[in-house]
């Protein structure tokens, strides 16, 4: 009969704990991440408006690019947002085109990832290092 050795107990809920940690903490892949077209309601010299409709991430400084719906999403401009205002009107400035911009064409932005300290991913990490910290520091 085989005799385990005094770490492998105590380091077992260590490892349920990180194997549960790591589950919780999955990140969805890149192609998951989430595309927004917005339709445009109108185009000046340099700019062009849109309605936000019920997306309020939002904001000023922002790239999208326009593209053809009917030419299969060929890429007609890269954009910045300008401004949003309070009723959800977003002006976003021509920062290079291919074409020139048009009603038929569309707005498509990407919602922006969330700063390193709002991600699960960050503060799963914490708490493994802090279970796996204090399994380690008991074992002296």
């Amino acid at each position: 009969m085989r005799v385990l050795p005094a770490v492998l107990p105590a380091a077992l809920p260590a490892a349920l704990l990180a194997a549960l940690l790591l589950v919780a903490a999955s990140v969805p892949a890149g192609a998951q991440l989430k595309g927004v077209r917005f339709e445009i309601k109108s185009v000046g010299d340099t700019t062009v408006a849109f309605d936000a409709g019920s997306e309020r991430w939002l904001r000023g400084g922002i790239h999208g690019i326009a593209v053809d719906p009917r030419k299969r999403d060929v890429l007609v401009a890269q954009l910045r947002v300008l401004q949003v205002d309070g009723d959800g009107r977003v002006t976003a400035v021509v920062t290079g085109q291919t074409t020139s911009v048009t009603n038929e064409h569309v707005v498509v932005m990407q919602e922006p990832g969330r700063p390193w300290f709002r991600r699960k991913t960050f503060w799963s990490g914490l708490a493994l290092g802090a279970a796996l910290g204090a399994v380690a520091g008991a074992q002296r």
